[in-house]
């Protein structure tokens, strides 16, 4: 499942046919050709939950999530889909696609307010936003791979019912700066507290963090 808007696709001509595509376009002037048009609201948060809800109860039974132009936060993404299709590697319920793992507190001063296109310098409430999500409170902080993308299996997905995804969407387009509380927090949308790291390129901050938990490098 592809989020665009106006990235070049010809990448996904070189999948495995097995992995059925669904693209959702957000760009009115240069639509993708067989794209389903969405309005440009929400970011990829609002594509991503927008396919969840309209087909909850059709799902397929492993499904990925991703950008238009996936490699810049997953350079290994193309190599990865083609082992799971071709060779049916095992993998959980929910894993992060992302070669950059990072770390942003509950207000977003870590990261956020220090984002390059991020000029006025302003917070991620993320406070507030989980608990307009779950209605409870947020954890101090959230480690995540940047980018937004991750695999999801059926079985885990529909273990949250249908009217979650429906009030999920609407805080995308409702709650400000929605998509980046998601990407900080795809895991806890699917009720996984803990980050599920992928081997990735570990920030300076995270380092220390993953020490202290008994992470290995490499692990």
């Amino acid at each position: 499942m592809v989020a665009h808007y106006t990235e070049d696709l010809n990448w996904l001509g070189n999948l495995p046919q097995s992995i059925q595509q669904t693209v959702y376009d957000k760009n009115p002037d240069t639509p993708h050709a067989g794209a389903t048009p969405l309005p440009n609201v929400g970011r990829e948060a609002h594509t991503y939950l927008t396919h969840i809800v309209r087909h909850y109860d059709s799902l397929s039974e492993w499904t990925v999530f991703c950008q238009g132009k996936p490699f810049d936060h997953a350079y290994d993404f193309k190599k990865r889909l083609k082992a799971w299709a071709e060779e049916g590697d095992i993998i959980p319920d929910f894993e992060w696609l992302g070669h950059i793992i990072d770390t942003d507190d509950a207000n977003g001063e870590r990261l956020f307010k220090q984002w390059s296109k991020n000029e006025n310098q302003r917070g991620l409430d993320l406070i507030g936003f989980h608990q307009a999500l779950f209605e409870t409170e947020s954890p101090d902080s959230y480690t995540f791979a940047l980018g937004a993308q991750f695999i999801i299996s059926r079985e885990l997905l529909q273990k949250k019912p249908l009217v979650f995804y429906q009030h999920a969407l609407r805080l995308s387009v409702d709650f400000p700066d929605a998509a980046h509380c998601y990407e900080r927090s795809w895991n806890r949308v699917f009720g996984i507290d803990t980050p599920l790291l992928p081997v990735g390129q570990l920030t300076a901050y995270l380092k220390p963090i993953r020490a202290k938990i008994g992470i290995e490098e490499g692990k």
